[in-house]
């Protein structure tokens, strides 16, 4: 049995990828960025496939308002899926109820599907027509305006 575990976890780092972890939330950057306490070193994670508004934007607050109370001083698990031009680690959270945080805001319309970085994600993509067609959250804007769009017009200016 230690053998076949070593050898997953070889295989892992291997492939770039690391294993899944559990720690507290120690902060929220913003509504897709949170701090973990991995045994005793802080992680910047990065919620993988989705984009929230950044603070400014309209429902940045409220996205990161979010975020802090379904996670902050939760312990959760952090299931990695590589890491981003900032060095964040780019995961999948999963709540202590089981949820998925990365889906949660999905669903409740306060992010989108990050179709550039997950392109494959079918779960992602549902539940953000669902939201659209209820218009729920950013949704019940007529035009809103992704955070990527966002970001480059910023940096125009």
């Amino acid at each position: 049995m230690r053998l076949l575990l070593a050898l997953a976890v070889t295989a892992l780092a291997a492939c770039g990828q690391q294993a899944p972890f559990s720690g507290k939330v120690t902060s929220v950057t913003d509504g897709d960025t949170i701090v973990v306490l991995d045994g005793r070193t802080t992680r910047r994670i990065r919620l993988h496939g989705v984009d929230t508004p950044e603070q400014g934007q309209a429902f940045g607050d409220r996205a990161r308002r979010r975020t802090s109370e379904l996670v902050m001083g939760a312990t959760v698990t952090v299931r990695p899926k590589g890491v981003d031009q900032f060095k964040r680690l780019l995961a999948v959270v999963v709540l202590p109820d089981g949820r998925i945080l990365n889906e949660v805001l999905v669903t409740e319309g306060l992010a989108w599907w990050f179709r550039r970085y997950a392109p494959r994600d079918r779960r992602l993509e549902s539940l953000e027509e669902s939201a659209r067609d209820a218009r729920i959250g950013l949704w019940a804007d007529s035009e809103p305006t992704p955070p990527w769009l966002w970001r480059r017009e910023r940096k125009r200016k």
